[in-house]
């Protein structure tokens, strides 16, 4: 184990193991709206120094809004909430300049209380098609 050890640490010395730098942040928003009473996960990506991307999350990112508090990456939306959008931040902690905003869209639409069968679905595609 001890020779493990002092290889790697000859390759960080030597400077042949880089660590790899976040070069840029996007958010990669796996909705398009905000839904209350709901920890809405608010997904951000980084493009490394190599080219590849990571997703980050807030070991990573600093997250701020102009409503809802964060709990990790998750924006936590009241379900009494009464705004109709919220702006997001991310600011990357290892390079403050770093930043990305968003405003998003509370969903205003409810949830269907119960999803449609098998049946229902077919039968409206036959109608859609004009053959029902």
């Amino acid at each position: 184990m001890k020779r493990i050890f002092i290889g790697f640490s000859l390759l960080l010395s030597a400077g042949l193991v880089k660590a790899q730098k976040v070069d840029s942040i996007f958010f990669n928003l796996y909705t398009d709206s905000l839904k209350k009473g709901t920890h809405n996960y608010i997904n951000v990506d980084g493009k490394m120094s190599d080219g590849t991307w990571r997703p980050l999350t807030s070991k990573d990112i600093i997250f701020t809004s102009s409503s809802c508090e964060f709990n990790g990456n998750e924006l936590v939306v009241p379900a009494d909430f009464k705004g109709e959008k919220i702006t997001v931040k991310a600011v990357l902690k290892s390079n403050p300049s770093t930043t990305l905003e968003r405003t998003i869209w509370i969903k205003v639409k409810p949830d269907p209380l119960t999803l449609p069968t098998n049946e229902e679905i077919l039968r409206g595609r036959k109608n859609s098609k004009g053959k029902g």
